[in-house]
């Protein structure tokens, strides 16, 4: 009896130990996003750098606090293909991808750093066909900015410096205190609202999603 409740001891205590740094830090990164023909946007499956969007596709790119269990980071303009590229005509070879950049706000920024005066951007990239959608992305808002890791860190010069930063958040803490609720079901499995937690808690899924800043953090950490 005793044994049975040490063992349950331990493994409340584990519990908690592991969902702790869930509820206690967020990670200050650049999301990627996709909407294949007007729907809306979901968590890429894989990095900007080997994705490879076909003409009508759009691209979204979030910076952001956020611990992935929330789909508020997500770009909060809609993908408007039609919008963005209307005017565009196809042209043979190349193919037409809409780009939409979303540099957070103020609560979002790197200590010392201030986002564009102009939040959003967005512009029609007219590249290759077989072109990934981080050369669609540099069509639009160079420079970009990677890591030793090839880690995409910052776009159009925003933010200077970093790459991933852990960053402490808490309940009460303003906008980054509100992207620390618990993951819905369909987060869990990883729906279109975000990156599921078996993908922030893997270094390799991670990296393949070009959230390798979660990881890298983790290991400085």
């Amino acid at each position: 009896m005793r044994a049975a409740v040490a063992t349950a001891g331990a493994l409340l205590t584990l519990t908690a130990l592991a969902a702790a740094p869930a509820q206690a830090a967020g990670y200050r990164y650049w999301s990627f996003w996709e909407s294949d023909g007007g729907k809306p946007w979901a968590y890429a499956t894989q990095g900007p750098a080997t994705a490879r969007p076909a003409d009508g596709d759009a691209l979204g790119f979030r910076f952001a606090i956020s611990n992935g269990t929330d789909d508020t980071s997500q770009p909060s303009v809609a993908p408007d293909f039609a919008g963005i590229c209307e005017g565009v005509e196809k042209k043979d070879g190349t193919k037409r991808i809409a780009v939409v950049v979303d540099f957070g706000g103020p609560v979002d920024a790197p200590p010392g750093e201030t986002p564009p005066e102009k939040l959003i951007k967005v512009g029609c990239a007219e590249v290759r066909e077989d072109a990934t959608g981080a050369e669609a992305l540099a069509a639009v808002a160079k420079p970009l900015r990677y890591d030793s890791a090839a880690m995409l860190c910052g776009i159009a010069g925003y933010p200077a410096r970093g790459c991933g930063e852990q960053v402490e958040v808490g309940g009460d803490a303003g906008e980054a205190g509100k992207k620390t609720q618990a993951p819905t079901a369909s987060q869990e499995s990883g729906g279109s609202g975000g990156p599921s937690v078996g993908v922030l808690a893997g270094g390799a899924a991670v990296l393949a999603l070009g959230g390798a800043a979660i990881w890298k953090a983790r290991r400085r950490g």
